[in-house]
């Protein structure tokens, strides 16, 4: 009977490789990935020292992800209630087990309300927690205390949203624990995560540019070493930052530096899966609707918008931004065609972040209010507003 390696999956989701892009640097066929982790067959010997390099582990900690079993005697018990039980006794099965929950949870964040998936990932954040906290050291440690942090910043995100981006001081409070993890872990690329979501409450919620400025700066000299991904993300939002305190040269020089750094990201980035290919034009028309490029912004926007339709709650806030640039080069009719949709989006979201945006460009168009167009998406607004 074969047994699935659970753990080789983790570790190649936690590095940030999907099955065709480990296939692709092995030089293999995906079915042979699949194999792999499935336990049906192993990598041969001779592969072995390159699959270590992208996985990023020494040989031991290769053969512990090949050979993992389930502890004898529980093959028809799942590996993590096995773990729930006897916590001192946690393996990487039980890990990985943990680690595709999460990763569940993360995928539906921009799909539904925040408010929906609290109470599911504050379960997850505990149960992580308590097994952190008795696990023997070494690999399984590190990878639970990695997955921690990982669930504090996701906690961090999902009370902020839920909160329509206002309740700052416990979004930070998870942020912090965060960052403290990953730096106990001397994990650059968790660390900057928590520092750049600890800038969008600085830039968004309190608006303070200067902070945000500040933060989105250390978060990308943090991750300049170990991640492309988070690096460019990063200043992405510094030029958002020099967008705002209208320096249009330093926003122009720093949206350059950042598309060097995404050219550059690969399966290999730990943190690849955060940067979207619709990032850059999504940053980039908001700092120029701050600019007040607005027919620039609009471009940009507009192609970002159709690109994003599985991304409901980024798209609400692209959608949001499209309305603003809309309304200030007069174009009522069409503001009010994307601020529809923004608001459609909204409806089974509940986005803070749309729901702020939104709202400012709807008191934007109260010189239009008598437009029956106008009042009837101000309908749908007060209705937003009611169910919320």
């Amino acid at each position: 009977m074969t047994h699935r390696r659970n753990g080789l999956a983790a570790r190649r989701r936690t590095v940030g490789l999907t099955q065709e892009a480990l296939a692709e640097h092995m030089q293999v066929d995906r079915s042979t990935i699949t194999r792999w982790e499935s336990g049906r067959t192993a990598p041969q010997p001779w592969m072995r020292p390159r699959l270590a390099r992208l996985l990023r582990v020494n040989a031991e900690g290769l053969n512990d992800l090949l050979t993992a079993r389930l502890p004898s005697g529980t093959q028809g018990q799942d590996a993590l209630d096995y773990a729930m039980l006897h916590p001192d006794r946690i393996d990487l099965p039980a890990v990985a087990a943990l680690r595709t929950r999460f990763d569940d949870c993360t995928a539906r964040y921009d799909r539904v309300p925040s408010a929906g998936l609290i109470a599911e990932a504050a379960a997850q954040l505990n149960r992580i927690a308590q097994l952190a906290a008795v696990s023997a050291r070494g690999r399984v440690q590190r990878e639970l205390h990695a997955l921690h942090a990982d669930a504090c910043t996701l906690m961090g995100q999902l009370v902020w949203d839920a909160s329509q981006r206002r309740d700052h001081t416990t979004a930070k409070t998870y942020y912090e624990q965060s960052a403290g993890l990953a730096r106990h872990l001397r994990n650059t690329t968790l660390e900057a995560h928590a520092l750049l979501r600890t800038c969008y409450v600085a830039l968004y919620g309190a608006h303070d540019a200067q902070a945000g400025l500040a933060l989105a700066e250390q978060a990308a000299e943090t991750a300049e070493r170990t991640s492309p991904a988070l690096t460019g993300l990063a200043l992405l939002h510094v030029a958002e930052a020099h967008a705002i305190l209208r320096s249009a040269s330093d926003c122009e020089r720093t949206l350059s530096r950042a598309e060097r750094h995404l050219d550059h990201v690969d399966g290999s980035d730990a943190a690849a899966d955060l940067v979207s290919p619709t990032q850059f034009s999504r940053l980039a028309g908001s700092c120029y609707l701050s600019l007040g490029d607005h027919r620039r912004a609009e471009t940009l926007l507009t192609s970002t918008a159709e690109k994003l339709r599985d991304r409901r709650k980024s798209r609400a806030i692209v959608l949001g931004n499209l309305t603003l640039a809309r309304i200030r080069q007069r174009d009522v009719e069409a503001g009010v065609a994307s601020l529809a949709e923004a608001i459609a989006e909204l409806e089974t979201t509940r986005g803070g972040g749309g729901l702020n945006i939104v709202f400012g460009a709807a008191r934007e168009l109260r010189p239009w209010r008598q437009e029956p167009r106008v009042a009837e998406v101000h309908d749908r607004l007060l209705g937003l507003m009611t169910a919320a």
